[in-house]
């Protein structure tokens, strides 16, 4: 029989308590919020990096190809990829796709307001979807019918010019000599990035080949989206050998390194987190442990004079720390599941998309990540235990008798 686990069972759930119940249960609390802030604060920041990096991704693709050029204008220098070219791209593992557009600045005149524009022209082999999770009214272009006269603008342009979708408009294009081209919105969406919805509006591809004179096979670029996303480094290295010279790759984290590094910087507020909760919680156990020991210690000096080994007391009290332990995650692991949960289905804690560029507090996070996070706290904790549990060797079993 493993006496020490005996023992420690009958301590726990058959022993009386006096002034030690109070501070276990402080113990147990403590690590219920160690736990639940950790597998919170994990989850919101995963959800919320997830969520602006899909944004920024809808727009702007993984990885652009554009040409190698000094152009700074908004209208990308015209290129094309062969057959060929576009095969050996997609032969690359991490590629999942490549869809070709272009870009144009244009002039939105709606009763009276003006509005400059730049228009992004997409073809029917672009993946609307991403749009599709940005639109509030309407619905994305549709490429059977008309759609050189359909285009996708933001609510802060639907707003501002007071369109709705169904409205009809005119946009003009700065060119010799000046065109102009009826719209009627489509759609309408929000990406709550300020520098988005004032700038995009989405059209189609073939428009601005004919508006810049270009033959059916040249584009403004190319976006290429691969899987899984943190490839994309190594990916864009792979397709930059694999380009003419006078083409270039680069990817979302150098077109908009703003975000990336504002993202990079939330980890460590994750890892302050962690380290701050566990400290709490370590305190919490080391005086829940050494109270117990103090409680116990006639216990202790009748073991000793009875020859029981110190190290198997020692095993007494670690038993009884496993059971705070896992009892303390037991419960922070319920709240958390329970309002991540609550969260994820009904988004009942909201942001200021303004300064968030998001609605409520998005959560995500996997099962092994939970495992993996109440194993590091379990583990952590019982090393944190074990030197304090040391002070059962010093305990003299004669002075503990007699003074009882």
């Amino acid at each position: 029989m493993n006496f020490p686990y005996f023992l420690a069972r009958r301590i726990t759930f058959a022993g009386q308590r006096t002034f030690s119940k109070l501070i276990v249960r402080v113990t147990i609390g403590a690590l219920a919020l160690a736990i639940c802030s950790i597998i919170l604060s994990v989850a919101i920041l995963k959800g919320f990096k997830s969520e602006i990096i899909e944004k920024q991704r809808a727009f702007f693709g993984d990885i652009l190809v554009l040409k190698n050029d000094l152009n700074t204008s908004y209208q990308n220098t015209p290129i094309y990829l062969s057959s060929t070219d576009i095969s050996e791209l997609k032969s690359i593992e991490t590629v999942h796709s490549i869809v070709p557009f272009a870009t144009k600045a244009g002039i939105m005149n709606v009763n009276g307001e003006v509005e400059g524009v730049l228009l992004k022209g997409i073809d029917k082999t672009y993946d609307q979807r991403y749009f599709r999770r940005s639109i509030v009214q309407g619905d994305t272009l549709d490429f059977s019918n008309n759609v050189d006269q359909q285009i996708l603008i933001s609510e802060y342009l639907a707003n501002r010019l007071h369109l709705s979708v169904g409205d009809k408009f005119v946009m003009y294009f700065v060119q010799e000599p000046i065109r102009k081209r009826p719209f009627t919105v489509k759609g309408i969406y929000t990406t709550h990035s300020e520098t988005m919805d004032k700038t995009y509006v989405i059209g189609s591809l073939d428009l601005i080949r004919r508006l810049n004179n270009l033959d059916e096979t040249e584009v403004g670029g190319y976006e290429i989206r691969i899987a899984p996303f943190d490839s994309l480094e190594r990916t864009t290295e792979e397709i930059n050998e694999h380009l003419p010279i006078e083409l270039n790759a680069s990817n979302i984290k150098e077109q908009v390194p703003d975000i990336f590094n504002w993202l990079n910087m939330l980890d460590m507020n994750d890892n302050i987190i962690f380290v701050l909760m566990v400290v709490v919680a370590i305190i919490n156990m080391i005086s829940s442990l050494l109270i117990s020991i103090l409680e116990r210690s006639s216990m202790i000096g009748i073991l000793k004079a009875l020859g029981y080994a110190s190290s198997g007391i020692r095993k007494v009290f670690l038993y009884n720390s496993v059971y705070i332990i896992g009892y303390g995650l037991m419960i922070g692991n319920i709240v958390a599941i329970a309002l991540y949960v609550f969260q994820t289905n009904t988004h009942f804690f909201t942001l200021d998309p303004a300064n968030y560029y998001i609605e409520y507090v998005p959560m995500l996070i996997t099962w092994y990540e939970v495992v993996f996070l109440n194993v590091a706290v379990a583990t952590i904790g019982l090393l944190a235990l074990f030197i304090p549990s040391m002070l059962i060797a010093r305990i003299s079993p004669i002075k503990v008798i007699q003074f009882k």
